[in-house]
């Protein structure tokens, strides 16, 4: 049995909160212990019960009064703060020892190698690469793009959580022993009235969490227009979250395809008990992406069972059964979600299936407690100083 650990888990700007809290939760329930450490939680986090959160860093570019500054002022003040706060990150570990440093994200990494060795000094380094394409390929993260594929040397080992994202390490060049795929938990609670879902009255197609440009939510709204006027008539579409791109363009493209009477869009946060509502019966979840490894959103959709029709790439094309537990579309082809959507709509016994064997997957997907374990046998076999 392997001894009880002291993790110092890293995700400076809390990017994947919920992952983080459920990773730690599980190592938690394993007998180890965890801090992470981050910004402070603000309004639109969802709650941070699943370690200990010592908030660290941005503690100067999180101040409220800075929100009025120019918003490339803004940006420099966190870059020069989040270099502080890695190097007092440095202070604190050289203090506390952990055995294991797990980084989530590094923010930005141009910044962020130049305190990677000093961390590997302290304790054997491991980076969960979330998206092997960082950021996406976002244009507005060109230079947290900086510097991101060169820092995986400066860590032990690499995690993802697909094979997609296992494939395209090693084509980048990183060794087979240093790269493991460790599956994402899911996330949620299932809602009680889903095992009765019919799919029946509207079908509402649900594009769920932060809006942002390789989400595709541009591509949704163009083949929702182009729908048969007979099937348009009982659907909805839906875009609901915290948006991190401008929203003007997607309201012009459902004014212009005179669809904004059965478009929504609603650019805000949505708390945790919220969730459960928003995946309701008559839900298909979508995920018209054009970039994608692996999907926090996905392991809700499944949590609460709903149909599921995405982008054939990444966490999709493992999770999810072509036909049986929905429909995969290549990236940005807006024909062929046109005529996922239209059958989706058109045949409700065939959406109502899906449904039901998406339910079936929970049983499937590993547990919190036993992703934690194979995290734990991970870190055991770290190299040690």
């Amino acid at each position: 049995m392997t001894r009880a650990m002291r993790v110092a888990m890293i995700d400076p700007s809390l990017f994947t909160l919920p992952y983080d809290t459920a990773l730690a939760a599980g190592l938690q329930a394993e007998g180890h212990q965890v801090v992470l450490h981050g910004r402070a939680p603000g309004p639109d986090d969802n709650a941070t019960d699943g370690a200990p959160l010592l908030a660290s860093f941005y503690r100067v570019a999180g101040a409220p009064a800075l929100a009025r500054l120019p918003h490339a002022l803004r940006l420099g003040i966190k870059g020069l703060d989040h270099a502080w706060s890695m190097q007092a990150l440095v202070r604190r570990l050289r203090r506390e020892r952990p055995d294991v440093i797990h980084f989530q994200w590094l923010p930005l990494p141009v910044v962020d190698r130049r305190f990677l060795k000093r961390l590997r000094a302290i304790a054997p380094l491991v980076l969960t690469v979330h998206d092997t394409n960082p950021f996406n390929g976002n244009p507005a993260g060109r230079l947290q793009r900086v510097g991101a594929h060169a820092a995986f040397a400066d860590f032990d080992r690499l995690i993802v959580h697909t094979e997609q994202g296992r494939t395209r390490l090693l084509a980048h060049g990183e060794a087979t022993d240093r790269v493991t795929v460790m599956p994402h938990g899911l996330l949620g609670r299932a809602s009680a009235d889903a095992a009765d879902d019919a799919m029946q009255g509207e079908i509402t197609f649900l594009l769920f969490g932060k809006i942002k440009p390789y989400k595709g939510a541009d591509l949704l709204i163009e083949a929702f227009a182009r729908m048969d006027p007979a099937l348009q008539s009982q659907a909805r579409l839906r875009i609901i979250g915290k948006p991190y791109m401008d929203l003007d363009p997607l309201y012009r493209l459902a004014q212009r395809s005179a669809v904004v009477d059965r478009v929504t869009i609603e650019p805000r946060f949505v708390g945790d008990a919220e969730v459960g509502g928003i995946f309701a019966p008559g839900v298909v979840a979508s995920f018209p992406y054009r970039e994608i490894e692996a999907s926090g959103v996905l392991s809700l959709a499944i949590t609460f069972g709903r149909p599921i029709l995405a982008a054939r790439l990444g966490g999709f094309i493992e999770a999810v059964q072509d036909g049986e537990h929905g429909l995969l579309v290549p990236p940005e082809d807006v024909a062929a979600l046109l005529a996922a959507m239209s059958r989706f709509v058109a045949d409700r016994g065939f959406a109502a299936a899906c449904a039901a064997r998406v339910r079936a997957l929970t049983t499937s997907v590993p547990t919190w407690p036993e992703i934690a374990r194979r995290t734990v046998e991970l870190y055991a076999a770290l190299p040690r100083s």
